[in-house]
């Protein structure tokens, strides 16, 4: 399943009792629609989301992002402080895909370029010919 939207706060990165990283963090995805009587309606659901695969993502992941998520849902329930009962959308998720602007594209690519720089750099240096 897809999912886009936008974070609601910064990401997180906590540390499993089991010395595992997860990424935890939650998306608002929009929708709006038209009742019968032509009024427009606008629906807000949140998702508290996780990502196992890498916490150096939590950098990019900041509040207000937009961002395109791959995963699969779950449901969960819970009581509440006041004893009521509540209910939430977990996202397990696989992939992510930071959207809507330039400046978090060039940042991805900054990173994935400063990564490769590092060993390419030292390589080259040793190789001039002169």
């Amino acid at each position: 399943m897809n999912i886009t939207g936008r974070l609601t706060r910064d990401a997180e990165v906590r540390t499993t009792a089991q010395d595992k990283q997860v990424v935890n963090f939650s998306v608002a995805i929009n929708d709006s629609y038209r009742n019968k009587r032509g009024e427009r309606i606008e629906q807000t659901t949140y998702f508290d989301c996780n990502y196992w695969i890498s916490p150096n993502v939590a950098k990019l992941l900041t509040k207000g992002t937009l961002v395109e998520l791959s995963g699969r849902v779950s449901t969960r329930a819970w009581a509440g402080h006041d004893g009521e009962i509540r209910a939430g959308l977990n996202f397990h998720t696989s992939q992510i895909k930071l959207q809507g602007g330039v400046r978090k594209t060039e940042t991805v690519q900054a990173i994935a370029q400063t990564e490769s720089t590092k060993v390419t750099a030292q390589e080259t240096i040793d190789d001039l010919p002169f």
